[in-house]
């Protein structure tokens, strides 16, 4: 129980990594908010993981600013600190060259994944700078956010970036005791990966359940002044 009285909040939590991750949370004794897209699917992922401890979740497209702000009221009507903030939600966007990139899809996941997740950690960092400990930002990356490789396009830019905005947080907010690193989750069996690799047998991949120690790990005290690190998500896994 490393997460017991910690108030997480999980963007893109109803579905892949986010409801994974969201459901070792709460078996590690988290309260959490959860978001997403998708009513139906926020429903389903309530519903599987009501069972395993306090969880509360509300309807928000992160790259509406009415969306964000609704999301931070609910988040202070229910707590007045928010100790763990996890970036998860992302789309794939499209697998093409440059060149053949359509526009709005380009400008749909860039976003989706990148100015979506400076949104809400503007608006909740003044949640995080609490009088209760440190708090911690963790910003789910990829490989192909960390060495760019042709016809990944707006994803790759998109996870490229979020690791910058990685580092300019973790020097940002070091003075306020905010820890913030990213997670490359490695090949996971979510429906984006099938997307992505189709040819893929999805068995030979790991759940998101099976990759969660580093985000219990960066989510917990245990890592207390790590600030500003890449992980990957496979080191971790037993």
């Amino acid at each position: 129980m490393k997460l017991v009285y910690k108030n997480i909040v999980v963007t893109g939590g109803s579905k892949g990594i986010g409801k994974g991750i969201s459901k070792i949370f709460l078996e590690h004794g988290a309260k959490l908010f959860i978001c997403g897209r998708n009513i139906d699917d926020l429903n389903n992922a309530y519903n599987e993981l009501a069972f395993y401890g306090e969880i509360v979740c509300v309807q928000a497209d992160l790259t509406d600013m009415n969306d964000v702000e609704k999301l931070r009221t609910s988040i202070m009507k229910k707590w007045d600190h928010v100790d763990v903030l996890v970036n998860n939600a992302s789309i794939l966007g499209s697998r093409k060259t440059i060149e053949e990139y359509p526009e709005n899809i380009w400008n749909e996941v860039l976003n989706v994944n990148l100015n979506a997740q400076f949104y809400i950690t503007k608006k909740l960092i003044p949640l995080m700078k609490n009088k209760y400990g440190s708090s911690s930002i963790i910003n789910v990356s990829s490989s192909v956010g960390r060495i760019c490789r042709a016809n990944w396009g707006a994803y790759s830019v998109s996870k490229s970036g979020l690791e910058a905005l990685t580092t300019i947080l973790s020097q940002e907010l070091k003075q306020y005791n905010i820890r913030v690193n990213s997670v490359n989750p490695g090949g996971t069996r979510t429906d984006m990966r099938a997307e992505a690799y189709p040819e893929e047998d999805p068995e030979t991949l790991p759940t998101p359940e099976d990759i969660s120690p580093v985000f219990v790990y960066l989510a917990s005290d245990e890592s207390f002044g790590e600030t500003g690190n890449q992980y990957n998500a496979r080191d971790w896994i037993k």
